[in-house]
């Protein structure tokens, strides 16, 4: 049934009012990402000499070179990792309007949602990204433990706190939080399972761009499904 939802969502990203949405949000990921990368290169310029004399070798100027490639790595490397709290600021400020696209479609006998101010929808994720970026920081420790097993924890870490918080922000649209949080007790094992299946296309460069929109698309029709069922 996840997957129905998901496939349902898939085809949701093809409507105007939701095209509109993502248009937005990939270009905010690519400004941040860019930005991001842009100050490491110059953080990297301005650390590294022009030249350096090593022992036996002499002079060598290539040094900022290889550290500008160094950089373009590194980013590479780190955007596997910076995506998912992207993906998470950007829901949270945009998830509204996806639903409200959403429900238009699917649900058009719901009556109009409760409207979150921007001011909250901010609030609410900057506090999640601070979360989200706070626990993969302590869970790099791990990842060096569990080797080949490191993609598996990142995805259920990942997996855990974007179905919690994915669910959460739509089910707050329709339900008090105490209603919200209940239906998100009772429903966690197939929330964390949407998460995961959220949480990895997000490591996957290019596609990660989408994911956020998809992701609120999602937990919109997984709410919906799982209100008639309680």
């Amino acid at each position: 049934m996840i997957l129905t939802d998901f496939l349902t969502a898939l085809s949701d990203l093809f409507r105007a009012s939701a095209l509109r949405v993502l248009g937005l949000g990939v270009a905010l990921s690519l400004v941040l990402l860019t930005g991001f990368y842009a100050g490491t290169v110059h953080v990297v310029d301005w650390l590294t000499p022009d030249t350096l004399t090593l022992p036996w070798i002499g002079e060598v100027t290539w040094i900022k070179d290889l550290m500008s490639w160094g950089s373009l790595v590194l980013m590479l490397v780190l955007s596997f990792f910076l995506m998912i709290p992207v993906a998470s600021a950007f829901t949270g400020l945009f998830l509204d309007d996806v639903a409200d696209a959403v429900e238009a479609r699917h649900y058009p006998h719901l009556p109009p949602a409760r409207k979150i101010s921007f001011g909250q929808s901010l609030q609410d994720s900057l506090g999640f990204l601070a979360v989200i970026v706070a626990v993969n920081v302590a869970a790099l420790v791990l990842y060096f433990f569990v080797g080949p097993a490191a993609p598996l924890l990142f995805w259920a870490v990942n997996g855990y706190l974007l179905g919690r918080e994915y669910f959460q922000m739509v089910a707050q649209r329709r339900l008090e939080l105490p209603a919200a949080r209940t239906l998100y007790r009772a429903n966690r094992g197939r929330i964390f399972a949407a998460g995961v299946l959220m949480a990895v296309p997000l490591s996957l460069p290019v596609v990660n761009l989408v994911v956020p929109v998809l992701g609120a698309a999602t937990f919109t029709h997984l709410f919906h499904r799982l209100e008639r069922q309680a």
